[in-house]
């Protein structure tokens, strides 16, 4: 039996979308609302990201709670590099008592690309780690093995990052994940179709599902920021000289033509299980690339595809 409708979805063999939000920087969350009420119909689940790239925000658990309210199925985005096992471990338990029942675990970026550099990082789990902790408490047990009253369920993701400069560190350290429990994935942000496709070949093995990461690029600048300064993004120099090549002001426009692209040929070519779009601060332009890239209505999904 499923334990939530988003991991009822993982076993439909619909193409999957989903997408995420940032939380904003304060206690003001009439935008972040905004964009709920916005995708909750249009994608089939909502991550609420954890303090990424180590930037203080309001809390993933507070936006899942958000999400759940409107509506959005929330995928809750649970980092180890600010937390330890008491406080990880308690979080997991209110998150799911809130009825939000889908998780996706994360190591954490380093506490040096944020904006709390004097902050000090936890650690206290990896994302395996981390894994392998919402199963014992599963099992009805906590991390220290005593019992728990009333046991959590939840459908359990993680990240994979295809376009690794050095892929075998992560195709082990993927596998480890699925034997941890993971049952769906959402990579990192995926530029060369070639590098998924290449992965997919690994990756079909295993009974997981994985959604190729789309991130919507605005730039060049912001493409060659982002290799400089973000872990784990690779844009090719293709997708650059094409965002290079567009008259100023429509840099953003090009961004969603190369989404809504890429999203079609994974679709059309059956490369993976699905997408998750990441419009990095531009969370209302999402139902564009849907419709740019000719997906079906929530309503009418049901091509079933194989890979």
């Amino acid at each position: 039996m499923a334990n939530s409708l988003f991991e009822e979805k993982l076993h439909s063999n619909e193409f999957l979308v989903t997408t995420e939000i940032g939380p904003p920087k304060g206690a003001d969350v009439s935008e972040m609302v905004h964009h709920i009420d916005l995708l909750k119909d249009k994608v089939d689940a909502i991550n609420v990201t954890d303090h990424q790239s180590s930037v203080m925000r309001f809390p993933s658990l507070g936006g899942c709670l958000l999400v759940k309210e409107r509506g959005g199925e929330p995928i809750l985005q649970v980092t180890c590099r600010d937390r330890n096992r008491l406080a990880l471990q308690a979080d997991l338990l209110l998150a799911y008592s809130r009825g939000i029942d889908n998780v996706l675990c994360l190591t954490g970026d380093s506490i040096d690309v944020g904006d709390h550099k004097e902050a000090k990082p936890v650690f206290d789990a990896d994302s395996v780690q981390l894994l392998k902790m919402i199963k014992t408490m599963e099992s009805g047990k906590d991390m220290g093995g005593e019992d728990l009253k009333g046991a959590p369920k939840f459908c359990i993701g993680a990240s994979v990052h295809p376009e690794a400069d050095f892929i075998e560190p992560q195709l082990i350290k993927f596998e480890k994940k699925v034997a941890a429990g993971a049952q769906f994935f959402q990579t990192q942000g995926i530029f060369d179709l070639a590098n998924l496709h290449r992965f997919m070949q690994y990756a079909s093995q295993f009974d997981v599902r994985i959604l190729a990461g789309i991130i919507v690029l605005a730039s060049a600048r912001m493409a060659r920021y982002m290799n400089d300064n973000v872990p784990g993004i690779i844009v090719c120099e293709a997708v650059i000289e094409e965002l290079a090549d567009v008259e100023k002001g429509k840099g953003l426009e090009k961004g969603i033509e190369i989404s809504a692209r890429m999203i079609r040929t994974i679709k059309e070519e059956n490369l993976c299980h699905g997408v998750h779009i990441m419009a990095v601060g531009n969370e209302g332009i999402v139902p564009e690339i849907l419709e740019q890239a000719k997906l079906p209505s929530m309503s009418t999904k049901g091509k079933r595809i194989n890979v």
